[in-house]
């Protein structure tokens, strides 16, 4: 289901709001693309300083103007069980086609504790639901073994999105898992490999400004047309290192407003990129013909 190049969304903001237009824009762009799917409302959305009704809005408007001409797989994730489970019923309610579920940061479950989490979210709906392992930012991995458990236990739990940065643990979870489970990249700069030892596609932020390219490196990784997919990696390597120079999502909202997008604006506790930062984000985007 979840093969090939979903595009995570940045969230533009206009006087601290939502910017609706920019959004739909951004949407469209994507989808002239040739984008698989977006994601709204996750990480690279800011999530976390999104009030409820924004979060929900956020949603509504990305299923509205995709209109069904790409899937829409909304961040419904909380360390909150409570609020996962709402937040997830309230995502299928609007229409989306699948929910991503970041792991529950910060509160450092156990691995019951995860699985207990991610159990009550699944019988709580009937949507697709991805699994997000993300260690480096929640505390806590999603082990191997709980993702098996829920595999068997819970049937719309459907893919995991690798963030562990390990080719090593997606060939473990590819072992271990279902065959028709899928293991989406989280990384940019990992995709191709990860793809090699059976990974089916990405959660993008480059796509972002590059969606048509990044869809080219997939597609070429997943036909096995590792020369050409190995091509277009090694052309935006550096572009898929330098957005994550300082905290995602402010050098990717840097870059589109630096193309006339949006603005740049991020909510705290996140904050512009450093003038240096800049420099080299610049210069990489006008090597790569980005920017003029």
């Amino acid at each position: 289901m979840f093969h090939g190049t979903f595009t995570a969304l940045v969230t533009p903001f206009k006087d601290n709001c939502v910017d609706e237009a920019a959004f739909s824009s951004l949407i469209e762009a994507q989808i002239a693309g040739g984008i698989t799917g977006i994601v709204p409302v996750g990480t690279t959305g800011e999530s976390p300083t999104l009030n409820h009704e924004e979060h929900l809005r956020v949603i509504e408007l990305a299923v509205k103007i995709a209109a069904k001409r790409c899937l829409v797989i909304a961040g419904t994730g909380s360390n909150c069980t409570d609020e996962a489970v709402s937040m997830t019923v309230e995502a299928e309610k609007l229409g989306a086609d699948a929910a991503l579920l970041v792991a529950p940061y910060y509160n450092r479950p156990t691995q019951e504790g995860l699985f207990r989490h991610y159990k009550a979210i699944a019988q709580a709906t009937k949507i697709p639901l991805i699994l997000y392992s993300i260690p480096g930012r929640c505390g806590v991995e999603i082990a191997v073994e709980t993702c098996v458990r829920l595999a068997k236990e819970c049937p719309n739990i459907v893919a995991i999105k690798e963030a562990g940065g390990s080719v090593e643990r997606v060939s473990h979870l590819k072992a271990a898992l279902p065959e028709q489970f899928e293991i989406i990249s989280g990384d940019d700069s990992l995709t191709l490999p990860f793809i090699s030892v059976g990974a089916v596609g990405v959660i993008s932020v480059a796509s972002n400004i590059i969606p048509k390219e990044v869809g080219a490196l997939v597609s070429a990784a997943l036909k096995g047309n590792y020369g050409d997919a190995r091509k277009l990696h090694y052309h935006w390597y550096s572009l898929f290192k330098d957005l994550f120079i300082e905290s995602n999502p402010s050098p990717i909202k840097q870059a589109l407003a630096w193309q006339g997008h949006m603005n740049a604006d991020v909510r705290l506790p996140l904050c512009e990129v450093s003038t240096a930062s800049q420099d080299k984000l610049r210069a990489t985007l006008k090597k790569l013909n980005l920017l003029s």
